[in-house]
């Protein structure tokens, strides 16, 4: 009898790697695309011999991607960017790439498919970030009317690359530099965002819907880094950076490969990163969000002093 297959775009990322443990449980055989085989070799170890499978395509070799999900029952896209290395990365990886898998999706008779975007996906934001999304969402939609649509806000987890950010600067610098300290953000634990992929496929009702995808807890950028020194037991300033110079920061960190901050994300950081309200979230699909308190202390504490060996308490 033949194996429920599974293709994940991205599935070597952050939220990806629990997606495709989730997707092994099941018994599905998982494709994982990507550009990099060798990227996809920690993840044979979530399943049996043979299940998980690294695929390479080429993102925009129309050809490679309907390969990919050819004889496919799912497909999941969690492809995206925070910075863009050359303009217009942000208009190809976010904008035309989800259409050009929904498009190979339709044509290969998929019955599954999950576009992972982001909570202010918005055609109209000043930041090319949020319009490339949502540019995204409606290429998928357009080609494959029944996918569904999950926006996250702030994923966090012992992989994240938010909370360990902050945490390993605290680590280095004898204060906390922070733009947007009133924006608000509501994070959600990556294995909520794994889970709700998995009602998404599993629940007829979430065809052709969009869901807002959130913690419990909606808190400003400056408290979340206040809860996180307290929690490493460090005292560190939070000093908020003037609108000019994290502009010129901006700019003279542009040429890095990862840089800390971009005029785009300045511009994101005058939004708050919370459900509008008005989509349906967690609850719909049947999902408790977990709180960040019972689950940063499991990867947080090894940025005490000490490394979490013994226990310090903040003054």
């Amino acid at each position: 009898m033949a194996r429920r297959v599974a293709v994940v775009f991205g599935g070597t990322g952050f939220i990806g790697a629990h997606v495709v443990q989730r997707l092994a449980r099941r018994d599905y055989v998982v494709r994982v695309v990507t550009r990099a085989p060798e990227a996809a070799r920690t993840l044979m170890t979530q399943g049996m011999v043979g299940q998980i499978v690294p695929v390479t395509a080429g993102a925009m070799d129309a050809a490679a991607l309907h390969r990919a999900v050819e004889g496919a029952e799912v497909v999941v896209n969690l492809i995206g960017i925070l910075s863009e290395r050359h303009s217009g990365d942000f208009a190809r990886v976010h904008g035309a790439l989800p259409g050009r898998i929904a498009q190979a999706a339709a044509a290969a008779g998929v019955t599954h498919l999950v576009q992972v975007s982001a909570i202010g996906a918005d055609p109209s934001s000043p930041s090319l970030y949020a319009r490339s999304k949502a540019e995204g969402e409606a290429a998928v939609l357009a080609a494959f009317p029944r996918a569904t649509i999950l926006r996250p806000s702030v994923v966090f987890g012992p992989e994240d690359s938010f909370f360990n950010r902050f945490a390993g600067l605290a680590r280095i610098l004898p204060v906390l530099p922070l733009v947007g300290g009133n924006t608000r953000f509501q994070p959600v634990y990556v294995g909520d965002v794994a889970d709700a992929v998995m009602a998404a496929i599993d629940q007829p009702a979430a065809a052709g819907r969009t869901y807002e995808l959130a913690g419990p807890r909606a808190a400003t950028f400056r408290s979340l880094l206040q809860d996180m020194l307290h929690l490493i037991g460090r005292r560190r300033p939070i000093v908020e950076m003037p609108g000019g110079l994290a502009s010129l920061q901006a700019k003279l960190t542009s040429w890095l490969p990862n840089p800390p901050l971009t005029e785009d994300q300045i511009l994101l950081l005058k939004r708050d990163n919370v459900p509008s309200g008005t989509l349906p979230g967690l609850a719909e699909l049947g999902i408790m969000p977990t709180a960040m308190e019972a689950i940063l202390p499991s990867y947080l504490t090894r940025f005490r002093e000490g490394g979490g060996r013994r226990t310090v308490v903040p003054g």
